[in-house]
């Protein structure tokens, strides 16, 4: 652990956020791919309605990670700043407090969302030729809801102990595995949206497994031991705070999704959900690989702060931002000039592909930025500073989006449903601009008082 510690602290930034981005990038990549890749299945396989069901029963699975990535995210900064520090005991015993946590809250909503699920379609805007698909599909899938959380935050505890490589193959696994099951449960054995759940879950636990068997005969310095696993209020509290933003991010990302789909619903119908459905994958092979970059970017970045090396702070964020905006530029010119080409991907229908391109487009204006924004928010969680990366995703979810979905339909009809996105994008952005103006001022200030001092 000395020998990855003092890599981090003293290694060539651009090498390490790559070394510690792409196992991510790959991960996050595969996992949004299978996402797609279930989507192309049910799209053809099923039919459009089929991925209107998916569409509706997204919101909802936004929710699920919604536990696992604020248990993962804040144990995971916790972890990396006291290994930054040296204290491998303060570290070892987070990721118990972070099992723990996490399995009593995802059982406790696995269970009342499987008595009230069909309320809950209902809720989401389930109409009556989507609810067979979708109940069929969300009541398998939340069986492996434990499995989902405990997946995604043990990923993110791997990689805060330095080893990202590590991080990747429980991902890898699962993703592959449920590309395999996939046309097996949908075109051999004919079960529908339900065999698309079902491979889905087979994949967590199998992807738990692994991460078990790791944690046991791997490498990892986080051999289960009972003392990891006594109840700390103030690790569990602090867990909870650092990865609150994320929490709030992800809850208020599924309110938005639900908000959205009944704004379609309202000025479109089925059809124009099933759209809304695939730009949403699209997008999502885009944004994942930039939320890797952020990954590794945070744990450098966590390392070096706690380690009051300021100035390696500053540059590896310079690197992180240059290289997500790039991703994020190479996916505008897919979406934006090959709309045609990506809808066809999903479907042969005629009129979903048709209407699909004028909303994919203009979804898509001000994607170049993406990569500022998720990199912006994720310093802030790094360094131990939730507050402004709460304000940050805050303000783009609540303050922009939400009022830009009932403005601009008045105006634009459906379309203007569409252009709440890029809106609230490009208002986010300035938000994002002045918080870290002032931070990168606060670290200026930091590094100085050092200089001073030696």
């Amino acid at each position: 652990m000395k020998l990855q510690r003092d890599q981090i602290l003293n290694g060539d930034l651009r090498t390490l956020l790559f070394r510690f981005s792409i196992p991510s990038i790959i991960g996050m990549g595969i996992s949004a791919l299978y996402n797609l890749i279930d989507t192309i299945f049910v799209g053809n396989g099923v039919g459009p309605i089929a991925i209107a069901a998916l569409t509706i029963v997204f919101p909802i699975q936004i929710i699920m990670l919604a536990i696992g990535l604020m248990i993962g995210v804040g144990s995971a900064s916790i972890i990396s700043r006291g290994l930054g520090k040296g204290d491998e005991g303060l570290a070892a015993k987070t990721v118990g407090n972070a099992v723990i946590v996490n399995i009593i809250l995802n059982a406790f909503l696995m269970v009342i969302a499987l008595i009230f699920i069909d309320d809950i379609l209902k809720f989401f805007g389930a109409s009556a030729n989507v609810m067979p698909y979708a109940r069929d599909y969300l009541s398998i899938i939340l069986i492996g809801f434990v499995f989902f959380s405990l997946s995604l935050a043990a990923n993110h505890i791997i990689r805060a102990e330095g080893r990202p490589r590590a991080a990747i193959y429980p991902m890898v696994i699962g993703a592959v595995l449920n590309i395999i099951l996939d046309p097996i449960f949908i075109f051999v054995f004919k079960m529908g949206v339900r065999g698309v759940a079902f491979a889905t879950i087979i994949s967590q636990i199998v992807s738990v497994l692994y991460i078990v068997l790791y944690l046991y005969f791997g490498k990892s310095i986080f051999r289960p031991k009972k003392s990891m696993f006594k109840i700390d209020p103030w690790l569990i509290k602090n867990i909870f705070k650092i990865g609150f933003p994320s929490f709030l991010t992800a809850i208020t990302d599924s309110i938005i999704f639900l908000i959205f789909n009944r704004a379609i619903l309202y000025y479109g119908n089925d059809t124009y959900l099933a759209i809304a459905g695939i730009t949403i994958r699209v997008m999502d092979i885009i944004v994942m690989p930039i939320i890797g970059i952020s990954h590794g970017f945070s744990t450098i970045a966590s390392f070096n702060y706690g380690a009051k090396f300021y100035t390696r702070v500053k540059k590896i964020l310079r690197e992180a931002v240059l290289w997500t905006g790039l991703i994020a530029i190479t996916g505008f010119i897919a979406t934006m000039f090959f709309p045609r080409f990506l809808l066809r991907i999903f479907t042969d229908n005629t009129q979903i592909i048709n209407n699909g391109i004028v909303p994919m487009r203009i979804i898509v204006i001000f994607l170049p930025l993406m990569g500022f924004l998720i990199v912006g928010g994720t310093l802030f969680q790094a360094i131990g500073k939730p507050v402004p990366a709460l304000i940050i995703n805050f303000s783009r979810q609540v303050i922009f989006l939400l009022p830009a979905i009932f403005i601009l339909p008045i105006f634009y009809g459906l379309n203007g449903v569409f252009m709440s996105w890029p809106v609230s994008d490009f208002l986010s952005f300035i938000v994002t601009i002045v918080f870290i103006i002032i931070e990168i001022r606060i670290i200026n200030k930091r590094i100085n008082l050092i200089t001073e001092k030696a």
